[in-house]
């Protein structure tokens, strides 16, 4: 198994598992050009953010993406991880309990890291357990949004 920061030739592979994520956990179909765009926007600009893709069986079998956020509370930054996929086959395998390894021991040589967050569908109880396993914990926010105008980014 190797874990590495994905790189512009994973663009296609890593915006298909976008498009599955979407549709695992929301039933929404994404927009490929949409969703392709954005991959290839983030790792263009590594400023935004970056994946990790875990690559097993001549193939990657898994990724996750981050991004930050500052915090003025704590003077520092929260990594945010987004997009968790792993193929079907390998679930339940371990794959994303590395990958979150991987996440801290890159925050341990970053020293405006000040934690790691993310999101899920308050259905996913077997993702919920999952990051329960990790140590991460429920906090007692709730997650908002508004979309701008004209924003198309499904069918």
């Amino acid at each position: 198994m190797i874990i590495r920061k994905a790189l512009s030739q994973d663009a296609k592979e890593l915006a298909e598992f976008n498009i599955n994520i979407a549709w695992e956990t929301e039933a929404v179909e994404l927009i490929p050009e949409v969703i392709t765009a954005g991959v290839r926007h983030m790792l263009e600009n590594p400023q935004l953010g970056f994946y990790l893709v875990v690559e097993l069986d001549n193939g990657i079998q898994a990724s996750l993406m981050i991004t930050t956020e500052w915090s003025d509370w704590r003077n520092g930054d929260f990594w945010w991880i987004q997009g968790v996929y792993v193929r079907p086959d390998y679930r339940r395998q371990g794959l994303y309990r590395e990958l979150y390894a991987r996440v801290k021991e890159l925050a341990e040589q970053d020293p405006s890291v000040c934690g790691y967050r993310l999101y899920v569908d308050r259905e996913n109880i077997n993702a919920q357990k999952t990051y329960q396993t990790q140590g991460m914990h429920e906090t007692r926010y709730k997650l908002y949004e508004e979309l701008c105008t004209g924003l198309e980014f499904k069918k």
